[in-house]
């Protein structure tokens, strides 16, 4: 027997009823972004291998681990985007849209991580990114939060997120603070395991949003970053706490959130949520005004996030088990006889010209007992039914699926038959 090929693990298949969600948390999303001014970019899911170690970082988890990399016809090194910042920031040097010029900008699509999947975690993932490019002080930061608080206001989440920030400061800040946190680790080895032990002398600050408890309790005795901010990044900081507070935006300040990319600098956020397990936090962004620079630009401040789309739907469904999405079908022509076929074809294209958001599916084949079940699975209101009689006399049996109740018309009275459908 030949064995069914399956989906690749982590890559995962979302059906049509899934889809009904996703494509509702989109356009709510969508409505946000374009009220704040932002635009949408479409980037390239592939890109060079050399874009992603130069600004990730050769020795974060994702360069080291977990990317997916391959060589094209052409012996280049190319890989699967494991994020959209730096496809984002490539385009903007490439283009010239970044120099001297402020740009608010959004994109959507796939991204890959070769990590062991789980509930909320899969190697093919989802994910709406943010970018702002121009703007140095908080209130750039701030508004970005508050958008994303809206993000989840239009979708009825509020209740069940949290945000959580801190201040990672800049590069020279983390190198001072990196050298005693190793000196601190060195002294307790004993009770590092084996995952802190491979980070200490590469990306010790990872070691700060470890998941082991243990360590949790050790990291209680270490200095905290914030002792080693500079009066610059304090400020920055203390900005953007008053302008959240002010616009009524709770928060809580993590000291140990450093996020897990090299490029980030001052301001880092996550909202975060308990009804996923492990995998709670649905966006994380922050700075990283270095990062432009870094790929050959010219210096330019920037801020950005990234919502996990397959995790909001997995939040949207645990939160409300009842969620019905709108009817999808305002109507169903069921035609009877092989002979009404072309006419009940005709009959849909007329709708469409007069009305394209009508939604219609005609019916091919099967007797009227079936066609009626399936105008039934698909959730049209309407039925709209089409005999020989009907050919004839050029008209068109309209019955309401809710309330059995039925009207003829002439199939000339588009207008009316959509009243019908649309109301």
């Amino acid at each position: 027997m030949v064995k069914n090929i399956q989906a690749i693990r982590g890559m995962k298949d979302y059906l049509p009823s899934d889809i009904i969600i996703w494509q509702f948390i989109e356009e709510k999303l969508r409505q946000v972004l374009s009220s704040y001014g932002y635009n949408e970019i479409r980037l390239p899911i592939v890109e060079y291998t050399s874009l992603f170690n130069k600004a990730i970082g050769n020795i974060t988890d994702i360069v080291e681990k977990e990317m997916y990399t391959f060589k094209d016809n052409n012996g280049e090194s190319i890989t699967l985007r494991p994020e959209g910042t730096a496809g984002c920031v490539r385009a903007g040097i490439e283009h010239g849209f970044l120099y001297n010029q402020q740009q608010r900008l959004w994109y959507i699509g796939p991204m890959f991580r070769y990590e062991r999947p789980q509930k909320g975690r899969y190697r093919q993932f989802y994910q709406i990114g943010v970018e702002s490019f121009g703007w140095q002080g908080p209130d750039i930061d701030a508004e970005l939060i508050i958008l994303s608080y809206r993000c989840w206001k239009v979708l009825g989440i509020t209740e069940y997120v949290k945000l959580e920030v801190n201040s990672i400061g800049s590069l020279e800040v983390r190198n001072s603070y990196r050298r005693s946190l190793i000196n601190f680790l060195e002294h307790h080895k004993d009770v590092l395991d084996d995952d802190c032990i491979r980070r200490m002398y590469t990306n010790p600050l990872r070691i700060l949003d470890s998941k082991n408890p243990t360590i949790q309790k050790l990291l209680n005795y270490a200095l905290p970053l914030s002792n080693f901010l500079d009066k610059k990044s304090h400020a920055h900081f203390d900005n953007l706490c008053t302008l959240l507070k002010n616009n009524g935006i709770k928060y809580k300040v993590n000291e140990r959130l450093v996020r897990g990319l090299d490029y980030y600098n001052d301001t880092v956020f996550e909202w975060v949520t308990n009804n996923l397990g492990s995998q709670g936090t649905i966006c994380g962004g922050g700075r990283y005004d270095g990062l432009v620079k870094q790929m050959g630009g010219h210096p330019t401040p920037a801020i950005g996030f990234a919502i996990g789309l397959d995790r909001l739907v997995l939040l949207l469904k645990t939160i409300n088990k009842t969620f019905q999405p709108k009817n999808i079908i305002d109507g169903y022509i069921i035609a009877s006889g092989k002979s009404v076929q072309c006419a009940a074809i005709q009959l849909a294209e007329k709708l469409r010209d007069s009305d394209p958001t009508v939604k219609i599916i005609t019916n091919f084949g099967s007797n009227l007992k079936k066609q009626f079940a399936r105008a039934n699975k698909c959730g049209a209101r309407i039925a709209l039914i089409l005999g020989e009689h009907e050919v004839q006399t050029d008209q068109v049996i309209i019955k309401d699926m809710r309330t059995g109740n039925q009207q003829i018309l002439a199939q000339s009275e588009i207008t009316k038959i959509l009243q019908i459908l649309l109301q």
